[in-house]
């Protein structure tokens, strides 16, 4: 598919979506809903092909002794227990108890284990950020204590306190720029698209 169709395809989805979001009518409502249903079947089967590509990755890599075979073992392990417990016969799929022990009991703590790394690495970074002493760096890191200073698992009034200030942080000044930001892409986004749909820049500049 080129790119301009592609482009075409992103756009007329897009007004269709904004369309159902301003106008209230049942048929535009239909039309979005396939619309958004297709979108989450195309994304669940880009998800399994790239779970199949990982698997055959490190078969080939067991095959071939290369990499680390340690890992692609541990990695063909896991997904050889999730398969089993989720598609044996009888199973209830992601509600089956096999299938939930499994994930708390392996992919909880490998969770836990790459928030640790992201902790060190988040530190790293806002010591180097504090170290240029740019205005940016300072805000950012200035950003991520009141954060976590909003995020603390206090109890009582204070803890009560920093929960309504934590929601009201989120919904309207962090909400507010993101917000801004979306809006701000999507119309470069439809500018751009419509651009290279009336020709008047190239799709590949």
């Amino acid at each position: 598919m080129r790119r301009p169709t592609l482009t075409a395809l992103v756009v007329i989805i897009g007004l269709l979506l904004l369309a159902d979001t301003l106008v209230v009518n049942a048929a535009l409502s239909q039309l979005a809903g396939v619309a958004v249903d297709a979108a989450i079947l195309v994304a669940a089967g880009a998800a399994l092909a790239g779970v199949a590509a990982l698997g055959v990755r490190r078969v080939q890599d067991l095959w071939r002794q290369r990499g680390d075979p340690i890992g692609a073992v541990f990695v063909i392990a896991g997904m050889a227990a999730m398969l089993a417990a989720g598609l044996r016969p009888g199973s209830a799929g992601t509600t089956d108890p096999a299938v939930q022990w499994l994930v708390a009991a392996l992919l909880v703590p490998i969770g836990a284990t790459l928030f640790g790394l992201l902790f060190v690495t988040t530190l790293g970074a806002a010591r180097r950020a504090l170290a240029t002493r740019t205005r940016e760096g300072i805000l950012l890191v200035a950003g991520a204590l009141v954060t976590t200073v909003l995020l603390l698992p206090l109890s009582g009034s204070a803890g009560a306190g920093l929960a309504d200030a934590a929601t009201w942080s989120l919904a309207f000044p962090i909400g507010a720029v993101f917000r801004g930001l979306l809006i701000g892409i999507a119309l470069l986004s439809a500018v751009y698209a419509a651009r290279v749909l009336l020709g008047i820049r190239a799709a590949d500049e």
